[in-house]
């Protein structure tokens, strides 16, 4: 009598692509996705104010998201903070410029909201949003080139 066959290797669902240590590739948080969940909150808090102004508004919700869209910034600070051997001379030379240019679309922003005569808490509420939105973006624009640069 015979042995039984052992059990052919199972394939793989995941492409190759999908294996970083196979292909060279080193492992990166989720800098883009988290910035993009971070800017959907911003945008969701903005409307949200905006479809009300000039009449009163609860800030509640906008207060809520502003504090979610914060906690995951700072998140993907923290996460991005912590990776070894990534282009960070490639990255700050892109986030400065970036930071310099929305820093001036924010400023531009925050001047249509005083020129409407925006006082207040929706005030308060809509430049911290802008100041989440001066970071995160330029942030995602040089991670995004700094992530394919040699360390």
């Amino acid at each position: 009598m015979s042995a039984p066959a052992p059990p052919a290797p199972a394939a793989s669902a995941a492409p190759a692509s999908a294996a970083p240590a196979a292909s060279g590739e080193r492992r990166l948080p989720p800098v883009t996705q988290l910035g993009m969940v971070s800017l959907a909150l911003i945008v969701a808090a903005g409307i949200y104010l905006s479809a009300h102004l000039p009449n009163h508004v609860s800030l509640t919700p906008a207060i809520v998201l502003l504090a979610v869209s914060a906690l995951v910034l700072a998140g993907n600070l923290a996460s991005l903070s912590r990776v070894r051997g990534f282009a960070w001379g490639a990255f700050f030379a892109v986030a400065r410029w970036a930071a310099l240019a929305y820093l001036v679309i924010a400023g531009m922003i925050e001047y249509v909201f005083l020129r409407n005569h925006t006082s207040g808490g929706p005030l308060v509420v809509l430049t911290l949003s802008l100041l989440v939105f001066a970071v995160h973006v330029p942030v995602l624009i040089a991670f995004t080139v700094a992530r394919y640069q040699e360390p």
